[in-house]
């Protein structure tokens, strides 16, 4: 992976994938190779610049789409050595590993932390995938660099912890979809630039899973040090496979030393412990006891899935306590502080997951998608109710009838359907608004059901009938998020795009009541507290803020978030904030005092969504991981 000084010196130049050329490197915007004569462009399209690297089964190369408005790609060309060509078993075997890792990307599908597949195909009778360029060094690559640092460790047990956190989803994403990796190692783990997030790559190994064990054995691949006895012996995989080599991983990060320095294979332990100990090193007795269970050599006694990895890893200790003495404040939020535990990934949605909203019975939990779907879940099982299908554009919101029976759906095809619940049947399209419709909300009696939209107007609708009660303008920018008060009497709506206003109006008049400053860029979700007193807005601005209804005022503005705030919700007694962020994670916070109590990191890309059941024991949240999750509280 090209680090950011390099860029430079090879945005001017062109590389010939002819393996015979002398001299591959070109001037940019030469079609033919000035050496050899080979073309340049593969299939009109795709030119290399830079050869990243090459192995026994082919090579890498950073390169140019010319169909992407010249966007970075990884071209990967198969090119055995002469060994591997000379031997029609071993050329089969890589043959079939090289045009396995299309296969698997294909069925693996869009995923924010594996490479996108661009293109397979053969030209000039040579193999070749294109593949997405994640910007940003691999972990062995990061390891070198902090083990300069004159640090104890490279990395804490707090980092190792967010690796598992970052990378266990993603796992559990592709043993879900029958593949096993087989090739965990720090080479094949990149941190992206952009946001921070670890990708998954080098898939060239993996293998389909027929029940728990491979369609094909007997091919050992892996890295040795990092794949476990039973793929190293006999060629086979698990899932349980993955996670081992996962926790030899987080080891040799943690400790800066190799596999082979950390197994006395005399008595067959993990040393680790031992090299932490001599540096005064300790980690949380939690992360340990995850990592012992990662490194066990019998695939029994190992985690059988990341959920269950997850599910010992995420749940947080109590609060800590100096001195065995809890402070007055400690004592305080140890009342309403719980945890909270991932009890369902819900994957049936195909793209972005943009809006939750939980039945008033707490039965139902309906989704919607930019896949143009809404889903009906019972939110106990988790288990998919049913589908509904009509929009032709992206549905970006939904809200559910006080009574439970309708749902209502917003959708960038500029329109607003009403379904029953019971049935899944379409009842109404509404149609008025001008633009994409990207927030709604439900009186509490059922009666008014409002709508804003990307054309700055909010609508009001008459729910029984459908009929066009109002329109509000004001909003400079579109009307990103929309909140009604318990009482039925006020309602919230907060600006987008070059409006950062939250605007209060009365809903039985539609008269403007008070325009709350305050935000520096789009309001994108909003929530009235159970009382109606409060108001939670999450912004852009990447801050929160609370807001006094009763006297129009900032009551206080939670720390600065890493990301966009896109989701805040309040649960139903009125003591949790709930946030959700484009930096993948739900934060729970002390409304009244603002303290953070709990951070959920199962997610694996922005929140979009966050919805309480009606008893607050569950929180759903909806990502652009294409995942609905549903929490509860222990």
């Amino acid at each position: 992976m090209i680090s950011s000084p390099t860029w430079g010196i090879f945005l001017s130049m062109s590389y010939c994938l002819n393996p015979q050329c002398q001299h591959p490197e070109n001037h940019a915007g030469v079609k033919f190779c000035c050496s050899c004569g080979s073309k340049l462009q593969l299939k009109e399209r795709y030119t290399a610049i830079r050869l990243l690297g090459e192995g026994g089964f082919g090579r890498t190369f950073i390169a140019e789409d010319a169909h992407r408005f010249n966007a970075y790609c990884v071209i990967k060309q198969f090119l055995p050595l002469s060994q591997v060509q000379q031997n029609p078993n071993l050329l089969e075997k890589a043959t079939l590993m090289f045009n396995q890792e299309a296969t698997q990307l294909l069925q693996l599908g869009e995923h924010p932390q594996i490479p996108t597949l661009y293109a397979d195909f053969e030209e000039d009778g040579r193999l070749y995938l294109v593949q997405e360029f994640i910007d940003g060094q691999n972990l062995l690559q990061e390891l070198e660099e902090r083990q300069n640092s004159g640090k104890p460790t490279p990395y804490t047990g707090e980092e190792i912890e967010d690796i598992l956190l970052d990378l266990l989803p993603v796992l559990q994403y592709i043993h879900s979809r029958g593949v096993v990796h087989r090739d965990i190692k720090p080479e094949n783990i990149l941190r992206r630039k952009s946001d921070g997030h670890l990708v998954l790559i080098d898939f060239g190994v993996a293998k389909q899973l027929s029940g728990s064990v491979l369609i094909k054995t007997g091919t050992k691949l892996g890295t040795e040090g990092y794949a476990p006895i039973e793929q190293l012996r006999g060629g086979k995989a698990y899932p349980a496979s993955d996670l081992y080599s996962l926790g030899v991983t987080c080891i040799h990060l943690l400790t800066g030393m190799s596999p082979d320095e950390l197994y006395e294979p005399m008595t067959g332990r993990w040393l680790w412990r031992c090299n932490l100990m001599k540096k005064g090193v300790t980690i949380s007795e939690r992360l340990s006891k995850v990592l012992d269970k990662l490194l066990q050599d019998w695939v029994s006694e190992r985690y059988q899935s990341a959920q269950e990895a997850l599910a010992d890893l995420y749940l947080l200790p109590p609060t800590a306590v100096k001195g065995g003495i809890l402070t007055s404040f400690q004592k305080a939020t140890a009342k309403t502080a719980r945890g909270w535990k991932c009890i369902h990934t819900l994957n049936s949605h195909t793209n972005y997951v943009i809006g939750v909203a939980i039945s008033p019975d707490g039965r139902i939990l309906a989704s919607c998608s930019y896949d143009k779907t809404i889903k009906l879940w019972h939110l106990s099982s988790g288990n998919l109710l049913g589908t509904l299908v009509a929009h032709s554009g992206w549905v970006t919101c939904v809200a559910i009838s006080p009574d439970g029976k309708i749902l209502a759906s917003g959708s960038l095809d500029n329109t607003i359907k009403l379904w029953d619940i019971g049935s899944g049947n379409l009842q109404k399209t509404l149609m008025g608004h001008s633009a994409y419709v990207i927030s709604l909300a439900i009186s509490p009696d059922g009666q008014t059901l409002v709508s804003g939209c990307f054309d700055n107007t909010i609508k009001l609708w008459h729910l029984p009938t459908g009929n066009l009660l109002d329109t509000l303008t004001g909003h400079t920018g579109y009307v990103e998020a929309l909140a009604i008060s318990p009482d039925g009497k006020m309602l919230a709506s907060g600006g987008g795009f070059d409006d950062h206003s939250i605007k209060l109006w009365d809903l039985s008049s539609g008269n403007l009541i008070a325009n709350l400053k305050g935000h520096s860029a789009a309001v994108r979700s909003l929530s009235f507290s159970p009382n109606g007193m409060r108001l939670a807005s999450g912004s852009e601005d990447k801050t929160i803020k609370i807001w006094d209804v009763l006297n129009m005022q900032l009551i206080y503005t939670l720390p600065k978030q890493t990301a966009w705030v896109q989701a805040v919700a309040i649960n139903p007694d009125g003591e949790i904030l709930a946030t959700g962020s484009r930096d993948s994670t739900i934060k729970l916070w002390n409304l009244n005092n603002g303290q953070l109590q709990y951070t959920l990191k199962w997610h694996s890309g922005p929140i979009t969504s966050l919805a309480f059941s009606p008893d607050g024991a569950r929180l759903a949240s909806g990502s652009w991981d294409n995942t609905v999750k549903i929490w509860q509280a222990e």
